[in-house]
This record gives C-alpha cells, structure tokens and sequence, in this order.
C-alpha cells in the first residue's frame, strides 16, 4: 500500500519537478501547482526518503519565484494594496508563469510554508540553497512578509475564500520565519508580532470561524502551538469537523455543498500523524483505517467526498491528501 501510494503521488509529478493539485489531465484547473500543495505533497516524498524528488520540488519553488522576483521587489517597496500585487499561489508546472486569474491570490500561509521546509529540511541536512540567487530570493520572502504585515493582514488563508485574518496563515509565517531565521537575517520583533497575533486570534481561525480543519497545520508540520492549544483544535477537529469519508473543512463550508458539508480526504491521515505524534497509538491506528476505507478502488483518496455519501469529487487523487497518508505510514515521531 506504500509503494501504490508513492507510486501514485509519483504520477502527479512533472519533469520541472512541480506537482499537479491531482491528475496532470485534470480539466478543474488542479493539473496546475499551487505552492501550497507542493510543499505539502513534498512532504510525503520526504517521508519516503525521496530526497532528490524532494530537492526538485523545492527548487523549482524557488525557480518560479526568482522569475518573479520583479514582483517581489514591487511588494517590498510598497504595501501590496491590491490582490494581484501579492505572490501568487498557483503557476504553469511546466513554463512556471503565473496564473493572473484572480483566485484568492493573498496566501501568506504558502510563503509561510515554503520557508518552513526550507529550513527544516536544512535542519535535517537535506540542501535545498543552491547559491546566492537563491539565498537572495529567500531573504526576500521575510521582507515581503513584513511589507505585508502578515501578523495582522487579511489574506485568503489557505481556502482561497474570504479575506480575514487567519490563525493558519499567521501561524505558518511565524514558523517560517522561525525555522529560516538560521539562514537568513529575520528581525526579531517580525517574529514577536506574529507570535502575539496568533496567541490572540487561538484557539479560532478567525473572526466568522471557530474550528477548522487549517488549523491542523499548527501542530503538525508547524508544532507552534502549546498543549492548551493544541488540546482544543483537535477537540474542536474531532467533535465538530469530523466525518465517515474525511474532515470538513468548517461548518458551513459551500465548496461542492451538496445537502452538508464536503468531506475532505486529507483530514483523516492528518489527523493520524498528530495522533501518532501524540504517543496515542490506538488514535492514530483509527485514523489510517479510515483513511484507507476513504479510498476509492484505485488506492486512491480523492479531495474530497460529498457529505454523507460514497460519491467522490472530479479531483481524484488529491497529491495533498496521498502524501499524507505516506507520511502517516511513514512517520517515526
């Protein structure tokens, strides 16, 4: 079942090293890569040891934003005011130019999460720097988080839907920075101000919600969060969000609403990697059992299930929702 699902993760990945949402045929527009997901779907090569896969994808992260590198000064110069001036989260796999049409481009959270794997696979002696340019781009990216003031800016969080200030972005961007502080210079009080924010804004998401499956990212990859928090998302999770075929997102999510909510696939071996983490074998066992009873037969996990039904969504499979389950198979903490 490993094999199958790298295998199957392996087929979403193009020759430039970037990653598909899902199929690299798919007509929903996730046959383009989101910076997001890759660094997501990067995370179940890691955990299979793929680490060559895993330098590509980083790299040619890296690729897309030193060719866009123009608009990052821009943003640095002055305050983005407008949803276009932000980095944007989706690009072409292959010619890595961006994708203009407006789809909640304001994502601090993917930049947030691009320096968090930067660093930590540093940490663990995976290189992903390759020179100056490189570098240079990097430190880049924490002076364009404090031209846009993340602490307290309302992107579009890691849905792509309603401007609001996040906890799952901030928390991502203090992370970041965190993490590539041992890289790169990040001022200490960029970091504080964060800090402050998210402790402010927990255990919600934001001001409209209270639980949401986004603030998973906040114990694992991040860990940013302490016991007390952490103890409610996970409550909050696992009574409200909780489903048969996955996790929604948040109550009174519309995306592919068909008489409830949408069930998402990735939730289930999310939340078996913290519950494994969590020394609570018997939890994260469940997990990975529903997880596997949310595939389709082809091995596959969708992005996502209507609400109480066996019918899956056109997205099939979800790189984000298979590399976490090999991460789940695969994690030793």
């Amino acid at each position: 079942m490993l094999n199958k699902s790298i295998q199957i993760l392996k087929k979403m990945q193009y020759q430039t090293g970037l990653f598909a949402a899902s199929r690299m045929n798919a007509k929903t527009g996730y046959n383009l890569a989101w910076i997001r997901d890759n660094v997501y779907a990067a995370i179940g090569l890691e955990a299979a040891q793929k680490y060559k896969d895993v330098r590509k994808t980083f790299r040619a992260l890296l690729g897309i934003l030193l060719k866009h590198e123009y608009k990052i000064d821009w943003a640095i110069k002055e305050k983005p005011k407008h949803a276009y001036q932000y980095i944007h989260a989706r690009y072409n796999p292959i010619t890595m130019e961006e994708i203009w049409e407006n789809w909640g481009n304001k994502q601090n959270d993917a930049i947030g999460a691009l320096l968090f794997k930067v660093g930590d696979l540093g940490e663990k002696g995976i290189k992903i720097i390759r020179n100056e340019n490189d570098l240079r781009v990097i430190q880049k990216l924490v002076n364009y988080l404090e031209s846009v003031e993340y602490w307290h800016d309302k992107d579009n969080g890691m849905w792509e839907e309603n401007e609001e200030v996040h906890a799952s972005s901030i928390g991502a961007c203090v992370a970041g920075l965190r993490k590539i502080s041992k890289i790169v210079y990040v001022k200490k009080n960029l970091i504080e101000k964060g800090q402050i924010a998210l402790n402010k804004l927990l255990p919600r998401e934001s001001i409209t919600k209270e639980a949401d499956l986004a603030l998973l990212s906040l114990i694992y990859p991040y860990n940013i969060v302490n016991a007390k928090q952490r103890n409610k998302i996970l409550k909050n999770v696992e009574t409200r969000l909780l489903r048969e075929k996955g996790v929604i997102r948040y109550i009174g999510d519309q995306y592919y609403f068909r008489n409830g909510e949408a069930q998402w696939t990735m939730g289930l071996p999310w939340l078996a990697i913290i519950c494994k983490q969590l020394k609570n074998p018997a939890k994260y066992a469940f997990y990975m059992r529903k997880t596997m009873a949310a595939m389709n037969g082809k091995g596959e996990l969708p992005e996502l299930y209507y609400a109480n039904s066996n019918e899956h969504n056109e997205n099939t499979p979800l790189a984000w929702s298979q590399a976490l389950f090999v991460a789940g198979l695969k994690h030793d903490n």
